[in-house]
């Protein structure tokens, strides 16, 4: 389901642009419909009032919490429900913040990910992407909205852009707390900046090689990584929101002294932030995390030389439930219990 389904609903409905307006907010910020200071008969049309318990039920069931996996930094992630029976991942982050999925699975490939094994079964409708976040603001306050989680924002871009319209505007959320996270897609980079809502813009970077990057990324845009960084800042500096580029450290592909000379130029006295996470082991996949000796002296060695350096855990990683572990432990029990 998309926002402007819901909206073509509300005004079939008799709702006018402030009525369908009012609807769409209390949804995303979570707040029962009859929520406010004046009652809802005073304003709202007789037959839109009369639906709105069925709608909100309809809402309601776009993202169901299945199961809450809390981790030991203050974040959760969640496998949540969608109407059609099928699971996605969406995490509560510490700070109040969420990250949501805007696929079912991904087309990237990514060989360090338990989500990109999968493929693409099919994209999320931007009001699957919302429902997550109302979700999320039923079990935690919610400040700030990463679209990080299940798949590549930019291979569903109108649904995720309407999404980032609707929390930008009618969510209580400042732009800059939106943040758009993609490999590097040209299809993003003209479009962000085209929107009444401006969000800020996460890039995974991963490589600074650009052989090495097409191996760990293998259907991602073919980019050399500079080019692709100075594409990035250059909506960073327009926004003036810094860039977040990511960069998921594993022990004896990318976190050589090598990457580290490319990065320096690349980045030093840039509107950026690195941010470094260690890997999150996968069952199955060949992949290891750097010893903490590594991870230390990899960020007090960027963040002297100049480049703003943050080491981040991926969430979930003591519950062994990030990278899509959870749905594919849903997947594997179906798989089983199905008839031979």
């Amino acid at each position: 389901m998309r926002i402007h389904d819901i909206e073509n609903r509300l005004r079939a409905l008799g709702a006018g642009p402030g009525h369908a307006a009012r609807v769409l907010r209390h949804w995303v910020q979570a707040r029962p419909q009859d929520a406010g200071r004046r009652a809802i008969a005073d304003f709202l049309p007789k037959t839109l009032r009369a639906a709105l318990p069925a709608l909100g039920s309809e809402l309601a069931a776009l993202a169901r919490l299945r199961e809450r996996h809390p981790g030991a930094d203050g974040s959760a992630r969640l496998l949540v429900d969608l109407a059609d029976g099928q699971t996605v991942e969406t995490v509560l982050l510490p700070r109040q913040g969420v990250c949501v999925s805007t696929q079912l699975g991904c087309a990237v490939g990514c060989g360090f990910c338990m989500t990109g094994r999968s493929g693409l079964l099919r994209q999320l409708g931007s009001a699957e992407i919302v429902a997550q976040v109302a979700l999320a603001r039923s079990l935690q306050p919610v400040r700030k909205v990463v679209f990080m989680g299940m798949g590549e924002p930019a291979h569903n871009l109108d649904n995720v852009l309407e999404a980032i319209d609707l929390l930008g505007t009618q969510g209580n959320l400042a732009h800059k707390q939106l943040v758009f996270s993609t490999v590097g897609d040209a299809r993003a980079f003209e479009r962000l900046p085209q929107g009444v809502v401006k969000p800020a813009l996460a890039l995974s970077l991963h490589s600074m090689n650009a052989e090495r990057r097409a191996a760990l990324l293998p259907r991602a845009p073919r980019w050399e990584p500079a080019d692709l960084l100075a594409e990035a800042l250059a909506y960073a500096r327009a926004t003036g929101y810094p860039l977040q580029v990511q960069w998921t450290l594993l022990a004896g592909v990318n976190d050589g002294d090598d990457e580290l000379e490319a990065l320096v130029p690349a980045l030093q006295g840039q509107p950026a932030i690195l941010n470094m996470i260690p890997y999150n082991a996968v069952d199955g996949l060949d992949f290891r995390r750097p010893d903490v000796d590594r991870v230390t002296a990899i960020f007090r060695g960027l963040n002297q030389r100049g480049v703003l350096t943050r080491m981040r855990q991926s969430a979930g990683q003591d519950v062994d439930a990030g990278c899509g572990q959870l749905r594919a432990r849903v997947v594997q029990v179906r798989r089983a219990a199905a008839p031979a």
